[in-house]
């Protein structure tokens, strides 16, 4: 077990950051934490780094304690925080040797862990870390937080701000980081990038609402969800926000989904009842659940 947290609380004199929360990460696996700013990610990955204490509870990272051992995690985790915290006036090389030297090996020694990443950034090796793009800080972030390879990987947030294109070629070196035997942790906002990592935890104002693969997560939604389309999306929300069997609506994408509270419910009849609210083109049609619907089903409970 690379990652045990048991009944780990952290309060922040009147605000409660995390509620007893009680999770175990395998070996080798890519475990995601998904929840909104503010759910309580980043203090749990402070206390599981050993930079925060928690208020109860106990957690092991790599066999050791987070408490007593915490000289013996620090050796044997990489941590890349949500915010780019590398030295901005050094360059690309500097960075990664210093990193290197503070955990007493060098770039060549672990050259085959971070080779993938860093032939990316080498061209600009003797640019500074500050004037490289959100795309470029993100790679070197992560190789100077691979450099000692460790056994257990933090990511917190790593793709917030990033565009697509380097969002994709995150999560492709992250899948190659695991074949080579590396535990990942990694948070998110993102219900999309949920569903590449093999279990992952829901977490909602700092307690954990669900802990499961991606796909029993969603296997989980209880109702049949609609995808409803009209010509006037802001009027067609109110309509459904206002329609008496209404079980939930938010908006998706270019539809609203659309759960309805009735056990039998036809389509001819919200059909209907748009129509006479002044609506065109309405179109509506049975739709498969996701990540972020069953999130937002257990938030509401």
């Amino acid at each position: 077990m690379s990652i045990s947290i048991s009944n780990i609380s952290k309060t922040y004199k009147d605000v409660v950051a995390l509620r007893g929360i009680t999770f175990n990460v395998n070996d080798g696996e890519l475990f995601g934490l998904i929840g909104p700013d503010g759910a309580g990610k980043t203090t749990l990955f402070r206390i599981l780094t050993t930079l925060l204490f928690a208020n109860e509870g106990s957690a092991q990272v790599a066999s050791y304690d987070v408490v007593l051992d915490y000289k013996a995690i620090r050796q044997s985790v990489g941590y890349m925080p949500g915010k780019f915290s590398l030295y901005q006036d050094l360059t690309v090389e500097e960075n990664l040797n210093f990193f290197a030297t503070i955990f007493g090996t060098t770039i060549e020694k672990n050259y085959d862990l971070i080779k993938d990443i860093y032939i990316q950034i080498e061209p600009f090796k003797k640019r500074r870390a500050g004037q490289l793009s959100g795309g470029m800080k993100q790679k070197l972030a992560l190789c100077c937080a691979l450099i000692h390879k460790p056994k257990v990987l933090f990511l917190d947030e790593p793709t917030t701000g990033v565009d697509p294109v380097s969002r994709k070629e995150f999560w492709e070196m992250l899948k190659r980081l695991q074949d080579k035997g590396i535990t990942i942790l990694v948070s998110t906002p993102y219900m999309d990038e949920a569903a590449l990592c093999d279990r992952i935890a829901l977490i909602q104002d700092g307690e954990i609402l669900e802990i499961d693969s991606p796909e029993a997560i969603v296997h989980k939604f209880p109702k049949d969800i609609y995808n409803v389309g009209a010509d006037n999306m802001y009027k067609l929300i109110q309509c459904l926000t206002n329609y008496e069997y209404l079980y939930s609506v938010y908006p998706f994408g270019e539809y609203v989904h659309y759960t309805d509270k009735r056990p039998l419910f036809k389509i001819t009849d919200l059909v209907r009842y748009l129509y006479d609210q002044g609506l065109t083109n309405i179109t509506i049609e049975l739709t498969k659940p996701t990540i972020e619907d069953t999130f937002m089903e257990l938030a509401k409970k």
